[in-house]
């Protein structure tokens, strides 16, 4: 199984680098465990970050970043077997469990 890893990312963070790469950890430690038993752990930021550095984007919020980071996770939510949300406030962690049920 593919289990997308979804919660707070940019959220609250006002665009803090800190409190941005602090809930990417929170994201990332969710991985393990999931990886232990035999699935695939994904991160949509996993795949958003470097491609929006490709792109050219530079900073989180900037045009790029949005027209990036939520159509990798629906393109992701489209693949994923099933979708963890981590607890916290997230727009777009609600919006990945708000897809994936549909």
């Amino acid at each position: 199984m593919l289990i997308l890893i979804s919660g707070p990312y940019r959220s609250g963070t006002n665009d803090n680098p800190e409190k941005m790469a602090a809930n990417q950890n929170a994201l990332e430690a969710a991985s393990w465990p999931i990886f232990q038993p035999g699935y695939i752990p994904m991160i949509g930021e996993w795949v958003a970050q470097p491609v929006r550095r490709a792109a050219g984007g530079k900073l989180p919020g900037d045009d790029l970043h949005e027209e990036i980071f939520c159509p990798a996770a629906e393109r992701l939510i489209s693949i994923c077997d099933a979708v963890l949300r981590l607890s916290g406030d997230g727009r777009g962690a609600d919006n990945d469990v708000e897809q994936a049920k549909a």
